[in-house]
C-alpha cells in the first residue's frame, strides 16, 4: 500500500503514536506501525483520512481484510469515530471486557486479551501510579520545605524575642544595683 508521507505523518500524529485497536505505542514496538484502511480497498474502501488506521503489525494481521458481509453481520470498533470506553471496560487483571457486541467481537477478532497486550495495560497502569506518586511525593517535599522555611523564621523571631528579653532582664539588673 502506498501512503502519501505526509498522510502517513498525520495518521501517525493523531494516533499520537499508537496502535488504535490496543494501545502499543512506537516505543513498546521499537519503530514505527502500519497504516490499515478499516474499511479495506478491496471492499470499497478508500485511502480517506478517515479510513486509515494505525495499528501494530499485531492488530493489523488479525484484522486481516475483515469487512461484515451484511448489515447484520458483527462489526469491528473503529477507533475514528468512537471512544474505546464505550465498547470496553479494563478490569484490574488488565483484561478487558466488553461492554456492546461490537467490543465483544472486536476482542475476538483482534485478540486483545492476548497475554502481552494485559501485560503492557497493567506495565502502563503501574507506570501511571508511580508517575502519581511522584508527584504527590513531590508535592509533600514542597509543602515540608515551606514548613521548615516558616519554621526557621518562627526561630528566627524566638531568637529576636530571647534577644530582647535578654536586654530588657539586664536593665533591670543594671537599675537594681
Amino acid at each position: 500500500m502506498t501512503i502519501n508521507p505526509g498522510v502517513r505523518e498525520q495518521v501517525r500524529h493523531r494516533a499520537k503514536f499508537a496502535c488504535e485497536f490496543c494501545g502499543a505505542s512506537e516505543v513498546d514496538s521499537g519503530g514505527e506501525l502500519t497504516i490499515d484502511h478499516f474499511k479495506p480497498k478491496a471492499k470499497g474502501g478508500d485511502d480517506s483520512l478517515d479510513n486509515l488506521v494505525y495499528c501494530c503489525i499485531c492488530c493489523n494481521q488479525y484484522k486481516h481484510d475483515h469487512w461484515p458481509e451484511n448489515p447484520n453481520a458483527s462489526s469491528l470498533w473503529n477507533p475514528r469515530y468512537e471512544p474505546a470506553s464505550k465498547h470496553f471496560v479494563e478490569l484490574p487483571t488488565g483484561m478487558l471486557r466488553p461492554l456492546t457486541e461490537t467490543g465483544a467481537f472486536t476482542l475476538r477478532w483482534l485478540r486483545l486479551n492476548r497475554q502481552p497486550l494485559i501485560d503492557h495495560r497493567l506495565q502502563k497502569r503501574r507506570h501511571a501510579e508511580n508517575a502519581r506518586l511522584l508527584i504527590h511525593q513531590r508535592e509533600i517535599i514542597r509543602l515540608n520545605n515551606q514548613a521548615l522555611a516558616r519554621q526557621a523564621g518562627l526561630m528566627e523571631e524566638q531568637r529576636e524575642r530571647i534577644e530582647e528579653q535578654q536586654r530588657i532582664i539586664q536593665l533591670f539588673v543594671e537599675d537594681s544595683v
